[in-house]
């Protein structure tokens, strides 16, 4: 897999956030409805990397008939019923015969890139009211959040007594070696537990300090020094922390990776692993995607959200920006966060939005990542009491929903820090429930390397149940229930009269009448409300859409790509600098 987000292979050939995406090999074969449409187009005599779901987790006989059509397996994935090969594309019709097997996948890539930016201090802490948290002495201490990502380099901000990185494993084939020669991964552990060692004393004026600053760190690399990686590298990493969730107390999974969307959620190898560890009673925490200005399929950004964050399980994030300042207030939606709903299923994504652009985490000056972009580096200036233009040689600033999604699971080893009783389900609903609603509903940004101006809004789409807000998670006691899926992200769909409407199952959670509250969407805005043509639709006219040109119904509901049955946006998109935006 390659860093969080960029840009699919099927949206265009660049990329479009910081992060990781998963991207397709563009390889394709048609004929079978196993057979993952992006496998079509792929010549017969290609050699391709498959993953291979059967009814059961793979036998040996299951090895040996793909042995047999010329095939090689190189990764057992058990987790979800599967395994990875090599296979002449040839055989695919072959394999797909079998009646043991249930769907074959790409085994799919991830890219990322970066660019330059002017710095200014995030206040992300202040921003979601971490120190509220570290008031009453949480910490994250004795919380296992397992990283999976580009590795972790060992700096001072992630030490105590000892480095609080208790396990590391590589996962990336041909490389030996956890420790990031990337640098995605270190600037996302920093966000999720740096302590500011480098930045704490006399001649500091701010301290960079994460959301747990005491929390255990479990390294699992997928991706390589170009920030590189396969979903079946991923779904093997997933498997060992469900295996080492006992030993190391691991509660929380932190996924700023992913990939754009090309079956159900149903299908996809790698929303199968992340259920699985839901189900084992990890919380997921994924990436939305920087997909939100990709206007390639006509819905403005609508129905770009990537996987494994459209899994209705998981926990996604969008990204916000802080503005500059401590007061969530003047905070705006970022415009290259991916949105809703999800494609194929039409799940409401994302669950919530933290900030995410232009923060400043950890970084080492030998890491890909700065080797490439050094305007990156934080100036000293910007926390050194007297402190001169020259760039930090501890922290780095970056921008995508990569960076807003550790928000999230930094905040989730809080609360289960202080309540270690609560399931993946009841977490998710607090976090839901208590999120901040009263978000600036329409905004406008800058692209800072292209210039470019975008609208954006605050929508069901866009900032899904609202903003993050630690104070109130904390202060939530609504125990929902522990039930697995008790907490799924509601649908939406179109009743037989044509409306959109709410879709959820009698177990969900929210209710049959409202989604995160007690009555209402935002705060006093209804769900319900009425489009021009007098229709029930899923927003009202007084918060969520306004009058703006950028409804959504009318680019998402239509006959766009969301709704219809070509599934992927297709075609160049608008590059995202992974620096963020003005």
């Amino acid at each position: 897999m390659k860093r969080k987000q960029c840009q699919s292979a099927a949206w265009g050939k660049r990329f479009l956030m910081l992060g990781v995406v998963i991207l397709s090999a563009s390889l394709a074969f048609a004929g079978s409805p196993k057979i993952s449409k992006d496998l079509e187009g792929i010549g017969s005599s290609d050699q391709v990397n498959v993953i291979v779901q059967f009814k059961q987790a793979p036998t040996a006989v299951d090895n040996q008939q793909v042995l047999n059509e010329g095939g090689t397996l190189y990764s057992t994935l058990g987790l979800v019923k599967a395994a990875a090969y090599s296979v002449p594309a040839s055989a695919l019709a072959a394999l797909a015969a079998d009646p043991d097997v249930v769907y074959i996948t790409p085994d799919r890539t991830l890219y990322g890139t970066t660019g330059s930016l002017t710095a200014v201090l995030d206040y992300y802490p202040a921003t979601v009211n971490a120190p509220v948290a570290w008031g009453q002495g949480l910490n994250g201490a004795g919380i296992g959040v397992a990283l999976i990502d580009s590795g972790i380099y060992d700096v001072p901000d992630l030490n105590g007594s000892k480095s609080r990185i208790v396990f590391s494993q590589n996962f990336v084939a041909g490389l030996s070696g956890a420790t990031d020669q990337y640098g995605h991964g270190t600037h996302v552990a920093g966000i999720i537990g740096g302590n500011g060692y480098n930045s704490t004393g006399s001649q500091y004026f701010y301290t960079f300090k994460a959301i747990a600053p005491n929390v255990n760190l479990i390294n699992l690399r997928v991706l390589d020094q170009n920030g590189a990686g396969t979903d079946s590298q991923v779904i093997a990493a997933i498997q060992q922390a469900i295996k080492l969730k006992g030993k190391y107390n691991i509660r929380v999974i932190n996924l700023s990776l992913g990939r754009p969307v090309y079956e159900s959620y149903t299908l996809d190898p790698l929303c199968q692993a992340v259920e699985q560890a839901w189900k084992a009673g990890i919380v997921v925490v994924v990436a939305a995607g920087n997909e939100g200005r990709n206007n390639s399929a006509n819905t403005s950004g609508y129905g770009t959200i990537t996987a494994p964050g459209d899994d209705p399980y998981v926990i996604t994030v969008g990204a916000m920006k802080t503005m500059g300042t401590p007061s969530r207030a003047d905070d705006q939606i970022a415009s290259y966060s991916s949105k809703g709903p999800t494609l194929y299923d039409h799940v409401i994504k994302p669950d919530l939005v933290a900030p995410g652009n232009r923060i400043i985490s950890l970084y080492a000056a030998s890491l890909t990542l700065n080797q490439l972009y050094p305007g990156n580096e934080a100036p000293y200036s910007l926390y050194q009491t007297n402190g001169n233009s020259t760039g930090s040689a501890s922290y780095y600033i970056l921008s995508g929903t990569s960076m807003a999604a550790p928000m999230v699971s930094g905040t989730a080893a809080l609360l289960l820090q202080k309540n270690p009783s609560l399931t993946p389900d009841q977490l998710k609903a607090r976090l839901m429930k208590s999120a901040y609603k009263n978000i600036i509903t329409y905004s406008t940004a800058t692209d800072p390397v292209t210039g470019q101006t975008y609208n954006s809004q605050a929508d069901i789409f866009t900032v899904g149940a609202g903003y993050l807000d630690i104070q109130a998670a904390l202060s939530n006691t609504d125990l929902a229930t522990a039930k697995v899926g008790s907490a799924l992200s509601p649908t939406v769909g179109k009743d037989g009269n044509g409306n959109i409407v709410l879709m959820h199952g009698s177990s969900v959670i929210w209710g049959n009448s409202v989604v995160w509250g007690t009555s209402v969407v935002w705060g006093t805005s209804v769900i319900w409300g009425t489009d021009k043509s007098g229709k029930s639709v899923l927003w009202g006219n007084s918060v969520c859409w306004g009058n703006s040109s950028l409804k959504g119904y009318s680019v998402v509901w239509g006959t766009s790509v969301v709704w219809g049955t070509s599934g992927i946006p297709s075609g160049e998109a608008t590059q995202v600098a992974i620096n963020g935006e003005n």
